[in-house]
C-alpha cells in the first residue's frame, strides 16, 4: 500500500464539474493499493497518516500531526501509485490490486479514519477526477507500508 501525502491549506476533488470532496487545512492522501495489501496495511498506513508530524508548531518546526491540529483528510484513490516504473518507457501495473480488492481496502481505510475521529472527505473511486489543492510548504511525502 502506498500513500502520497501532501500538507494542504485547502483541497477539493471534482467529478464531471461537481465537487465530491473538499477540505480545509489538513492532508491530501493519494492512496494506491497493491495485490499483497490487507487490513494490516490499512491499519499501518492510517496510523502513519494520522500521526506523521508534518505540521509546524509554535517554533516553526514540523512537530505536529493531523490529529494534533484537528486537521481534515481528503482520501483519493490513485491506481497509478502501484506502477512499476523501473524498466522501459511505459508503466507496468502488474502489482496493482484488482478494482474489487482496491475498492474494499480504500473504503476500509476511509471507514477506519472516520471511526478514529478524523474529518474525512473523499474522491470518487475509479472516476476521472480533478484534484485541486494548495500544497502548504510545499510538503509532500511518500509513505509505503
Amino acid at each position: 500500500m502506498q500513500g502520497l501525502i501532501q500538507r494542504v491549506s485547502r483541497a477539493e476533488v471534482t467529478v464531471e464539474g461537481h465537487v465530491v470532496g473538499k477540505i480545509d487545512q489538513g492532508i491530501v492522501l493519494l492512496l494506491g493499493v497493491e495485490k499483497a495489501d490487507s487490513e494490516q496495511q490499512v491499519d499501518k498506513l492510517l496510523h502513519k497518516v494520522s500521526n506523521y508530524r508534518i505540521f509546524t508548531d509554535e517554533q516553526g518546526k514540523m512537530n505536529l500531526s493531523l490529529k494534533d491540529i484537528g486537521g481534515e483528510l481528503l482520501v483519493v484513490s490513485q491506481f497509478t501509485l502501484a506502477a512499476d516504473t523501473r524498466k522501459g518507457m511505459r508503466p507496468s501495473f502488474s502489482s496493482a490490486a484488482t478494482p474489487q480488492q482496491a475498492r474494499q481496502l480504500y473504503e476500509l481505510f476511509v471507514d477506519k479514519a472516520k471511526a478514529a475521529g478524523i474529518t474525512v472527505a473523499t474522491g470518487q473511486f475509479a472516476a476521472d477526477m480533478q484534484v485541486s489543492l494548495v500544497n502548504d510548504g510545499p510538503v509532500t511525502f511518500n509513505l509505503a507500508v
